[in-house]
């Protein structure tokens, strides 16, 4: 594991829908600190579906939004196990696995990806007063006298690895461990959450203790994207209940 992991909390001040194909870019300020979160809405991993596994819910646990809230803001470390704020998609009870839908980044309409709904929940941070964002990931910066790479801010500062950071293979594999995924939690005036939590096909919910695939993946092995097997388990109820049928 070597994510500097944590969370930061802040305001959301702007954002950046088309700064890249693979992220969307929020502008946060916390205190007085400036840091980009860098959010994926495309994997870039070889030999998976570049479309990234999405859940959002309104309902978290009272205990996870109590020690939100009483966050000061910034950044915050955060130790990699349970029974604090540190996220795990495995074994935190938040996130639903078999619930993770694939979304499009980008696509033609209304309200049916990625960026549209990121871009909803970001301008109604923005419009109402009291909002807050809580951004779980991986921190870089400050990067003395290096401006940020899309809005300009000095020194660069900001958070990524907004997603599962467990169940990896290849060169990715560095980056698992336990209690330390990534996440958005909006919090909104009123009492009102949403949480986002993003997967990519090419990971696997099947972990060890340490975050790394139970099953041995060899170089050249391609991960099956949860969303190919979920339809093949589909097809292969049906085909019994058919032969049961007849």
């Amino acid at each position: 594991m070597a994510l500097n992991y944590g969370v930061l909390k802040g305001t959301v001040a702007g954002h950046l829908r088309d700064a890249d194909d693979d992220h969307y870019q929020i502008l946060v300020h916390a205190g007085t600190t400036v840091h980009r979160i860098a959010s994926n809405v495309k994997s870039s991993a070889p030999n998976a579906p570049s479309v990234v596994l999405f859940q959002s819910t309104t309902s978290l646990p009272s205990a996870l939004t109590k020690g939100l809230r009483e966050l000061a803001p910034g950044f915050k470390n955060l130790p990699p196990k349970p029974g604090g704020l540190a996220m795990d998609y495995v074994r935190g009870g938040i996130v639903k696995p078999k619930s993770m839908k694939p979304v499009p980044p980008d696509t033609p309409g209304a309200d049916n990806d990625l960026k549209d709904m990121l871009e909803t929940a970001v301008v109604k941070a923005m419009d109402l007063p009291r909002s807050v964002i809580y951004a779980f990931g991986a921190k870089w910066g400050p990067e003395k006298g290096k401006p940020d790479k899309y809005f300009k801010f000095v020194p660069g500062n900001g958070i990524h690895d907004i997603h599962m950071n467990q169940g990896n293979s290849g060169a990715y594999k560095k980056d698992n461990g336990v209690f330390h995924d990534g996440a958005l939690v909006f919090e909104y005036p009123g009492e009102k959450w949403r949480a986002f939590f993003f997967a990519f096909q090419s990971q696997t919910f099947d972990t060890d203790e340490h975050g790394n695939p139970r099953k041995t993946v060899k170089k050249g092995d391609v991960v099956e994207p949860l969303a190919t097997r979920k339809t093949r388990s589909k097809r292969s109820r049906k085909a019994k209940s058919a032969k049961a049928a007849s």
